[in-house]
């Protein structure tokens, strides 16, 4: 019997603003890890959609979308408490844009300790605080001023049906 394979799709805001890149810092099973404004695509939204919710539940701010940074695939190995491993692959749609007005009495997602604001050279330095190696990927593809259209993405409108 084949097993289809079926990577993780995330998606995940790149925000600067004076040089500077809003981070969070969230509580993972490896710790307290630094990581874009990300999380996963939830049925029945597109990419985009799902970048601007992500976005929103871990600032707090609404986030207006400019270009796509980029499409990622990375690799994750977790070792167990049973000795073995979760292997995860993820498909990272990666949006570049800017930090919208916060919303009131709005509350940072489970999990989310605090946003962040840090020059390149400081994300550098935290490497090993990263939760992913995307986090530095991208960080170095905005800063080489990577940018696609957003309409490069797109999204049948049957996606739509799976919204419950």
């Amino acid at each position: 019997m084949d097993i289809r394979w079926k990577p993780s799709v995330t998606v995940a805001a790149i925000i600067e603003r004076d040089g500077q890149y809003l981070l969070v810092e969230e509580e993972t099973p490896e710790g307290v890890r630094l990581n874009n404004p990300a999380g996963h695509l939830d049925p029945g939204e597109s990419p985009l959609e799902g970048c601007m919710r992500e976005a929103l539940e871990e600032t707090t701010h609404r986030f207006v979308p400019s270009h796509l940074l980029g499409i990622y695939l990375s690799r994750f190995q977790r070792s167990l408490q049973d000795g073995l491993t979760e292997d995860i692959t993820y498909l990272r749609f990666a949006f570049a844009g800017a930090l919208g007005e916060q919303v009131a009495g709005r509350q940072l997602d489970h999990g989310i300790l605090r946003t962040v604001w840090m020059r390149p050279e400081e994300i550098r330095a935290n490497q090993a605080r990263c939760r992913s190696p995307l986090v530095l990927r991208c960080l170095e593809d905005h800063l080489r001023g990577q940018r696609y259209p957003l309409e490069l993405v797109y999204t049948d409108e049957s996606v739509q049906a799976l919204r419950s």
